[in-house]
């Protein structure tokens, strides 16, 4: 089982780029940033893990700049954003970012995506929250159109553009995987219609075998073969070596493990109890 780790990616915490080296340095094989813009002073949205909301989420750098900055001091770690908050950014703009991202670090961007829950901090870019999964879709079948086309067009209700040309194209083929996050019937449905992989949360996983049964049936009947999607499971509460073991006998194939918010020294020390889990699990 692959290991990488998420970061809240704060000023105050460890920088991703001294992050990425220790990382890299043993052996596991990405890491994982989130991404909010800001967070509405005026925000009413409750927060969806209960109570307050958790400082670091004020304080979350760009995902794209820091994932930049650790793909420079690194050479094999793979680098992913859990999640990008794809509709809070013009497509065109996020198709470029994450294509020099990939092409600039040999092919080594994964594109975990989610509609978001904060209503405020997405209407504050211009479009209205309950619309946020069809703008999501046209934005992400747009991208892949930019990615994969010499001379790109799209048309829909949110995004239309024709016959633009820009570069660098992706350094991987046909363009970087598209992970959705979320567990519900229509986030499955999603990650059938457009994307590559699936990254639930642990706290949505209680029965992990079931869930994936369910993914594979939902994939299967929009007629692709639910083999081809891969699986990771993102561990922000159950990242025991007990709870990595019953996701793996699951069917996922990666478990990102929520780091700590805590001082350099203290954040080593708890990557360090990973080492080797990976192998042992199988």
């Amino acid at each position: 089982m692959d290991i990488g780790f998420f970061s809240y990616n704060t000023e105050y915490g460890i920088r991703a780029d001294d992050l990425a080296r220790e990382l890299e340095a043993r052996g596991f094989e990405s890491l994982w940033v989130g991404e909010h813009t800001h967070i509405p002073a005026s925000r009413e949205t409750p927060f969806p893990g209960g109570g307050d909301l958790p400082k670091p989420y004020y304080h979350m750098s760009d995902p794209f700049v820091t994932l930049a900055m650790a793909a420079a001091v690194t050479k094999n770690l793979k680098l992913g954003t859990g999640i990008s908050l794809v509709v809070e950014h013009h497509p065109i703009s996020l198709a470029k970012q994450v294509a020099t991202l990939d092409h600039y670090s040999d092919g080594r961007f994964l594109f975990g995506i989610g509609g978001g829950w904060n209503k405020e901090e997405m209407e504050n870019h211009g479009f209205p929250f309950n619309r946020r999964w069809k703008i999501l879709r046209e934005r992400v079948e747009a991208m892949k159109a930019i990615w994969t086309e010499e001379e790109a067009s799209y048309d829909g209700e949110f995004v239309k553009f024709e016959r633009i040309v820009t570069n660098p194209k992706p350094a991987q083929t046909p363009h970087p995987p598209v992970y959705m996050g979320g567990a519900t019937d229509m986030s499955l449905k999603r990650v059938a219609r457009y994307c590559d992989g699936w990254m639930p949360i642990d706290v949505l996983l209680r029965d992990p075998e079931a869930m994936v049964a369910k993914m594979r049936e939902v994939v299967s009947e929009e007629g692709r073969n639910p083999d081809e999607i891969e699986l990771s499971a993102f561990c922000q509460r159950a990242r025991d070596g007990d709870a990595l073991k019953k996701f793996r006998a699951a069917g996922f194939t990666r478990a990102i493990v929520g780091l700590p918010n805590r001082n350099r020294d203290e954040v080593l020390k708890f990557i360090d109890g990973y080492i080797g889990l990976g192998e042992e699990i199988g």
